[in-house]
């Protein structure tokens, strides 16, 4: 009898378990569904992820107050989804650029439960890491990936706010022939999907033009000395040098030009037109040229609003993606808006109806993802800065 009474003792206790945990699910009962907070405020989590340590932390970084300055927005207008109120919180990941742990992380924020990602900052994270969203059936915008294999996958998934190396290699290409008249062109690039996949793009482009190009180096994304490779560049004698890849690579690349007497320009996508490489090239970084996917800081249309904001919150100048980071976050919750849900599976199709004003200009999307009408800028650094030379192509306002 005593074992019959304490058998029923743990029956009524696994019993009151199981009510207990009834009780505390959402009113669906999808233990994955957002949970309500202590006022009452349905809590939805948004992922973000981008390098916060590492050689280019400062663009991982930069990224992640993009995603801090819009959810405190968010968060402040005190936004309704379904008749709601909703609180966002941003959980913030560090892939470290590497594709390995990119994966491991994108996984992470899947068990999470967020309901949609920002990122990631490099083609060589956020192509592996956008299967694992895929299958998950998690929108996933990207602010600065420009690889075109990211949305040439067919994941209906998959978005980025920013144009792609096939229309920033062309700009490029054709700068360096028609602008430059560069004759002679020696290429270098890090290995990486996005410096390799940028090079091959302005190879392009360039034999497309009829440019020559006499020769093709590479090196790797963490590297320092480069004065093998410009030592056998010198001995070609280009008269333009092109760098795909980043400005921890890219500055002291143009100081180490200099240095051995190279006499050609370098030039580069927008993975070195930033405050950075200035810092890093010192006086070598005077007349250098390099590229931007999207219209020139000053001229997009609510650039100057946000910098101000953007100042105030964390004392530091942009460094180059946060403004896309920013509307990239803001367009997912538009679509949540226009849904009336939070839940994926009904928001995501209205992620590829996205027609939205943002910092950046018009966000529209094509049907792989892609914006429309991606513009490019040319830059050239000149006294410190990086001044306007070109812009091709760019949205239009919304009518």
């Amino acid at each position: 009898m005593k074992k019959i009474a304490q058998l029923s003792l743990f029956a009524a206790a696994a019993l009151a378990l199981a009510a207990c945990g009834k009780q505390n699910q959402p009113a669906g009962g999808d233990a994955s569904a957002p949970q309500a907070d202590a006022n009452g405020d349905l809590v939805v989590k948004i992922g973000q992820v981008s390098p916060m340590t590492g050689p280019i932390a400062h663009f991982g970084k930069d990224n992640e107050r993009g995603a801090i300055l819009a959810i405190d927005e968010l968060n402040a207008e005190g936004v309704e989804i379904g008749g709601k109120k909703v609180k966002f919180q941003l959980m913030s990941e560090d892939d470290q650029s590497d594709p390995k742990i990119g994966t491991q992380v994108a996984q992470r924020l899947v068990d999470a439960k967020v309901v949609a990602v920002v990122g990631h900052l490099n083609s060589g994270t956020t192509i592996p890491a956008s299967k694992i969203y895929a299958d998950a059936g998690i929108p996933q915008i990207s602010p600065s990936a420009t690889n075109p294999a990211y949305t040439q996958q067919g994941f209906k998934t998959a978005f980025r706010v920013i144009g792609n190396d096939v229309q920033q290699g062309k700009a490029l290409g054709e700068f360096a022939v028609d602008g430059l008249k560069a004759k002679r062109i020696a290429i270098i690039d890090d290995r990486t999907a996005y410096g390799q996949g940028l090079a091959d793009e302005f190879e392009k482009s360039v034999k497309a033009k009829g440019g020559q190009v006499i020769k093709r180096e590479f090196t790797t994304n963490t590297a320092t000395d480069f004065n093998a490779i410009l030592t056998s560049l010198k001995a070609a004698n280009p008269d333009l040098v092109f760098y795909g890849g980043m400005d921890a690579q890219g500055g002291p690349m143009a100081k180490q030009m200099k240095r051995l007497g190279l006499k050609a320009k370098l030039l580069g996508g927008d993975g070195i037109q930033t405050p950075e490489f200035m810092k890093l090239a010192g006086d070598a970084a005077e007349g250098q040229y390099a590229s931007s996917p999207g219209m020139p800081k000053e001229k997009l249309p609510g650039f100057a609003d946000f910098n101000r904001r953007f100042q105030a919150k964390f004392n530091d100048e942009i460094q180059l993606y946060a403004p896309y980071e920013y509307d990239a976050v803001r367009v997912l919750v538009e679509a949540m808006k226009r849904a009336g849900s939070t839940d994926p599976k009904a928001f995501l199709p209205e992620v590829g109806k996205t027609d939205y004003n943002g910092v950046t200009g018009r966000i529209q999307f094509d049907e792989k993802g892609d914006i429309k009408n991606g513009a490019v800028t040319v830059y050239q650094a000149k006294g410190g800065k990086w001044e306007v030379i070109s812009t091709v192509g760019g949205p239009a306002a919304a009518q």
